[in-house]
């Protein structure tokens, strides 16, 4: 008999909160779930510890979760980690795989020391005049201390075609501490709670191919997306989103597909800050 898979363990195990992760604004729990001999780390957000928002409806959080990792699979990018409803310790929630990073005490090589010759982070602040080669410089800003500084993310196409997801899905908090780098070297996005509203509320990191054209591989993936939406897509994205809400996300996918040009930043505080 063949062991049960990671979404197998993730929907049918029994989840154990292991800690809490303090650093988010709702309540976040790393839990272990299991079934059987199989054990998968997961982050567990549930609706009842989610902090009430002036502009996204109370108790919706998670479901925009599980619509962010529909949308992802449905364009064949991975960007989202395997996200489920269910049943949890605090009631029901969102639950996530947990992307393993190096150097986290869940991994193997969490011993190693960090590497002092390495580059910036995929995005990072440095201090002002400091452009690394194959970095976009997207803001002016002064730190904690006074001094200034630039907001930059790679040229790197992974982060390219996040930033088209997040037109796609709305996406309100693309912070720079929502992006991860796993121990596969696959980029992942985490936190899409505030995704997917039908008005427009695009904040993120991301700008730096603002006004330049989408590529055709790009372009071919999301017209897929919309040939998904007028079937079984939208059904599933309907259990968690109003119909207004779809209907706004087939209307993003066909605006782009028609000018395939990313967005710039026209809006009041197009930039989430802080930026991490």
């Amino acid at each position: 008999m063949n062991p049960p898979s990671e979404q197998q363990v993730l929907t049918e195990g029994e989840l154990t909160v292991i800690g809490r992760i303090r650093s988010a604004s709702n309540a976040t729990f790393l839990c272990e779930a299991q079934l059987g001999e199989q054990t998968v780390h997961c982050v567990y957000k549930p609706v009842a510890g989610e902090a009430p928002l002036w502009d996204f409806p109370d108790g919706t959080l998670a479901g925009r979760e599980r619509a962010a990792y529909l949308v992802s699979a449905a364009l064949g990018w991975d960007i989202v980690p395997y996200t489920i409803i269910r049943d949890g310790p605090a009631g029901p929630g969102m639950v996530q795989r947990w992307v393993d990073q190096p150097g986290d005490a869940l991994t193997e090589d969490a011993a190693e020391p960090a590497d002092p010759d390495a580059g910036p982070d995929l995005v990072d602040l440095l201090p002002a005049g400091r452009l690394p080669a194959g970095y976009l410089a997207i803001l002016q800003a002064y730190d904690y201390a006074g001094d200034p500084v630039t907001l930059v993310h790679a040229d790197d196409d992974r982060l390219r075609r996040m930033a088209v997801f997040d037109v796609l899905i709305n996406n309100a908090d693309r912070k720079g501490g929502h992006i991860l780098t796993g121990v596969d070297g696959r980029v992942r996005g985490v936190d899409h709670g505030v995704s997917l509203h039908s008005e427009d509320k695009l904040r993120t990191v991301l700008w730096g191919w603002a006004g330049k054209p989408v590529d055709d591989e790009t372009l071919a993936a999301v017209a897929g997306l919309r040939d998904k939406l007028d079937g079984e897509l939208a059904e599933q994205l309907g259990e968690h989103l109003t119909a207004r809400e779809v209907a706004a996300l087939r209307a993003r996918v066909s605006e782009l597909l028609d000018h395939p040009v990313m967005p710039t930043p026209d809006r009041h505080r197009p930039i989430p800050w802080p930026a991490f």
